[in-house]
């Protein structure tokens, strides 16, 4: 059976921050990951749920798989293209302004697969 996936691109977040709730549902069954996700305290928690939910209704919908069965074997968050601005500063400088996103994959797989 072919690994069942779902991508979001260009989330409005850094990959660091991302990076941090992802952690918490690497390895874990999928109905799990939503239970964690829906408690964890952190921005990223709501697009990464929304994310791991679409894969779940990808594998039902498309491969028949059922719910109780899914786990998450891979999940990753890589750098998005960064949108830079400036803002300027006291004696002729400018700071620059890193406005950065990521793209997050994810991998679901069945139990006894």
């Amino acid at each position: 059976m072919p690994d069942i996936q779902a991508k979001l691109s260009h989330l409005a977040l850094s990959a660091q921050k991302v990076r941090a709730v992802i952690d918490l549902v690497r390895g874990k069954n999928a109905n799990e990951a939503l239970e964690i996700l829906r408690f964890a305290k952190k921005r990223a928690a709501l697009p990464v749920s929304k994310l791991v939910a679409s894969a779940i209704s990808n594998a039902e919908e498309n491969f028949g798989v059922s719910r109780d069965d899914l786990y998450i074997s891979k999940i990753t968050a890589d750098e998005a293209p960064t949108r830079k601005w400036r803002r300027f500063g006291a004696r002729g400088r400018f700071k620059p302004i890193l406005r950065r996103s990521s793209h997050v994959t994810v991998v679901l797989r069945e139990r006894g697969a």
